[in-house]
């Protein structure tokens, strides 16, 4: 990795995860990164879940994900993630890495937007938490 990330976390790959094919099934890369993102808000000192009881949801409103080289049974891998925000959207970056040989294995651009009581609007919690890892465009 040569890339800055402003957060990182390292995950393995589960048997489970994987398809007949031997290499982890296309949808858990979304998982992986879900959960890097929800890791990177506790050490943001926010809950998901208690921003979801204040009305708060950050919903995923796109996602482009780039698969580049297949995670296997038992790969340790690191999942990384930048952050801007777009408007009222905010884009993580997110790659993931396999640490054995530092290969880019995923990446995605991964667009949030958050509903406030349902509706589409600011937080200012997440504005405010976030505030010194963006730069608004």
């Amino acid at each position: 990795m040569t890339k800055k990330y402003i957060f990182q976390t390292e995950m393995e790959v589960r048997d489970y995860e994987c398809d007949i094919e031997g290499i982890v099934n296309n949808a858990n890369y979304v998982h992986y990164c879900e959960h890097t993102r929800h890791l990177f808000l506790q050490q943001c000192g926010l809950s998901f879940a208690d921003m979801h009881a204040k009305g708060v949801d950050a919903v995923v409103a796109r996602m482009n994900l780039q698969y580049k080289v297949p995670l296997r049974p038992d790969d340790h891998f690191t999942s990384c993630l930048n952050l801007k925000k777009e408007g009222i959207k905010y884009v993580f970056y997110q790659d993931i890495y396999r640490t054995s040989d530092n290969q880019l294995c995923f990446r995605a651009q991964i667009e949030l937007v958050c509903l406030v009581n349902g509706r589409l609007g600011r937080s200012e919690d997440y504005d405010r938490v976030f505030a010194k890892f963006i730069e608004e465009e």
